[in-house]
């Protein structure tokens, strides 16, 4: 029988294994679990999206989002900007297949709160108007509290970080809120007879997937597809069925693989794919959530995006209807309410983005708001 001092610490390997659970609970920046299942969750960089997308508060982690529009507009484009502007401020590794270098200057910046700038000039210009002799207990104190406020700060640093982010429209992304990187993968060479043979689903398959796999467990992918399958951003045999239907597939399996990882966005153009045929339709299919954009067809859709000097009356017109066709992890667990699979309705706003609400009529326009005047053109009264 062996003795040990009272003072000795006692080692075993239970201490070991819990020091590296808490090393791997670590939070990622932008990633946050479910309210509802716990399972990993980002933002779209649209607030009234998330909260659309079956009560995650978010895209889960290893699905993906396919978004029709009608006509010739570009409200499914916007929504491309701001998910490719919130996981370029957390800090992820963006990937955009069909797009040239040049888009990256179109992304929306973070908006800039004024209220916060003006406390801060009110602070700035703060000063003890007394005698000469207390005047230094005020900055001395002042100093204290900028010590404390940046100790405190640099604790909760990653509690501080906002899961979504609000971006403005007149805005650009400046490089200094830029953490994350971005890759641009063409879709269509230059004609010669060097041109390349291969179909650029599968070299962007074969690109992801190796980036992906040297790229440490922690850091999160996103994956943007806009408009497949138009004319001017894919070649005639890039649009045959067994090529895209493979690329679905494909896209697919590599979501399921890296399931804590990576989310995609995908747009399609509804005008030259209706959802009728039955490309659409498998390509809804393969996808976990499927969003119909359909923009209404009046003349504030054809104005240019809101500017700076723009009233909030004008942002709140309804610009379009939604569809919501499927959500991604509807049915496990509960997940999700049926309210949410109404018609939902959108507006494009400067400074909150893309607002999706429900769809609700107006009242209808006719006599009985009016008050009932009689022949001596005085009101009546009906009892």
């Amino acid at each position: 029988m062996s003795f040990r001092k009272r003072s000795s610490v006692i080692s075993s390997a239970g201490s070991t294994q819990t020091a590296q659970t808490k090393t791997d609970t670590t939070p990622v920046p932008g990633v946050r679990p479910s309210p509802l299942d716990g399972r990993p969750t980002t933002s779209s960089g649209t607030a009234s999206l998330d909260n659309l997308l079956a009560g995650h508060s978010g895209i889960p982690l290893g699905t993906s989002l396919l978004i029709g529009e009608h006509g010739t507009t570009d409200f499914a484009g916007m929504l491309l900007r701001y998910y490719v502007s919130e996981g370029l401020v957390q800090g992820h590794q963006i990937h955009v297949l069909g797009l040239h270098e040049g888009w990256r200057a179109e992304l929306p910046g973070l908006a800039t709160d004024s209220k916060s700038s003006s406390k801060s000039e009110v602070a700035s210009g703060d000063k003890m108007k007394i005698a000469w002799r207390y005047e230094s207990l005020g900055s001395a104190g002042a100093a204290r509290d900028r010590e404390a406020q940046r100790a405190q700060s640099s604790s909760n640093a990653s509690s501080t970080v906002p899961f979504c982010h609000s971006f403005d429209l007149t805005k650009r992304l400046a490089p200094s809120d830029v953490k994350g990187q971005i890759g641009f993968h063409q879709t269509m060479a230059a004609p010669g007879p060097r041109a390349q043979q291969t179909s650029p689903f599968k070299l962007f398959i074969k690109d992801l997937s190796s980036k992906l796999a040297n790229s440490p467990p922690s850091l999160v992918h996103r994956v943007i597809v806009p408009n497949i399958l138009a004319p001017t951003m894919y070649s005639s045999s890039s649009s045959l069925p067994q090529e895209v239907l493979q690329f679905f597939h494909a896209l697919r399996a590599v979501l399921r693989q890296y399931s804590k990882n990576l989310t995609v966005l995908l747009t399609l153009p509804l005008s030259l794919y209706p959802r009728t045929t039955g490309l659409t339709r498998w390509m809804e299919l393969l996808s976990d959530g499927v969003l119909e954009f359909i923009p209404l067809q009046s003349t504030t859709i054809h104005k240019p995006p809101p500017s700076s000097k723009s009233d909030g009356k004008d942002d709140e017109k309804v610009q379009g209807l939604v569809k919501v066709h499927s959500l991604p992890i509807f049915h496990e667990k509960g997940g999700g309410s049926h309210s949410a699979l109404d018609d939902q309705s959108f507006s494009l706003s400067r400074s909150r983005g893309l607002i999706i609400k429900p769809f609700y009529l107006p009242p209808a326009d006719g006599d009985e708001n009016e008050p009932k005047t009689g022949d001596s053109g005085k009101p009546s009264m009906d009892f």
